[in-house]
């Protein structure tokens, strides 16, 4: 069935100092009306480990959703992925979104003396994480094997309580991977690519207006007829209220490699006006389809007028 398309918002965290602030920010989160809360999966920076922040969250609030943005495929076995992410969900009670990548920051793979093999090796590791989750998520036992991955007659118990399966989530920003995303996930994060295994000007120029396009389109190859039954989503990186974009822009844009018009139309910049930001999203989704918007800790409660105007339209 095609996606309504609606507007859904998220938070990203990176947690909080204590257990009673971190449940706050989280029911915060919750009151101000964002449909979802996110955690992400690294280990040089000071985040919390997603699925026990994840757990905290479910347990802290009664509607939010909670999920992975995103969890690096290369850290944890698939199918102690797909328990976890099965026991959460029965937990509680059906609010579980589980986003996976490929992996992507270096310093993560030296930290924990994992080889950094080339995309493609972790990308065609991804995509049998994938089919060996959905498996362990199936109504029997399910036997894979792969390059990667051998699962024999393994039976992952619990299952879900959302049918057909937990909502997958597969960000991204190269070719292969968009492709692959476009034909195994639910919802598709159109991120920066960020090959060289660090935040760097290659991955800001990956995320001008016309190669966010570009990503699209590599989403709607891997999905074929299946493309409107997607949720597409961006993570805003850049994201301001201000009655001052322009100025913003202009001392933003040098040290991105762009131009302050380029900034601005960015596909991970949100700067300007409440009323701004809400035409340029409804602007975006009518041009790219993409409803799905995720901001960060630092300026859920900024955006919050914007979450409570066009949220469920």
């Amino acid at each position: 069935m095609a996606h309504d398309r609606k507007f859904r918002f998220g938070v990203q965290t990176t947690g909080a100092s204590t257990a009673k602030r971190f449940r706050e920010k989280v029911r915060k989160v919750e009151d101000l009306g964002y449909s979802t809360l996110y955690a992400p999966d690294h280990f040089i920076d000071t985040v919390l480990a997603p699925m026990v922040a994840m757990s905290v969250a479910a347990e802290a609030t009664t509607t939010l959703r909670v999920g992975t943005l995103v969890l690096g495929n290369d850290y944890k076995h698939p199918a102690v992925v797909a328990k976890e992410a099965a026991t959460l969900d029965v937990l509680s009670g059906g609010r579980v979104e589980l986003g996976i990548g490929a992996g992507w920051m270096k310093v993560d793979y030296e930290a924990l003396g994992l080889p950094y093999d080339l995309a493609s090796v972790r990308i065609e590791r991804l995509a049998e994480a994938i089919e060996a989750i959905k498996g362990s998520w199936g109504a029997g036992p399910c036997s894979f094997s792969g390059e990667h991955y051998t699962i024999t007659e393994y039976d992952g118990i619990p299952k879900p309580v959302q049918q057909p399966r937990i909502p997958l989530l597969v960000g991204g920003g190269g070719q292969k991977l968009l492709r692959l995303a476009g034909r195994e996930a639910d919802i598709v994060g159109i991120n920066p690519n960020l090959r060289a295994g660090t935040v760097s000007a290659d991955a800001v120029q990956t995320s001008l207006a016309s190669m966010t396009k570009q990503k699209i389109e590599w989403v709607r190859e891997g999905a074929g007829d299946r493309f409107d039954d997607i949720e597409l989503q961006i993570r805003y990186f850049v994201c301001a209220v201000t009655d001052d974009a322009r100025g913003i822009a202009e001392s933003l844009a040098p040290g991105m490699g762009l131009t302050p018009d380029e900034a601005l139309e960015s596909g991970v910049a949100l700067v300007g006006t409440v009323d701004e930001i809400c035409d340029i999203l409804v602007a975006r989704r009518e041009e790219w389809g993409v409803s799905y918007v995720v901001v960060g800790d630092d300026n859920f409660e900024a955006i919050a007028p914007v979450v409570a105007r066009l949220a469920g339209t």
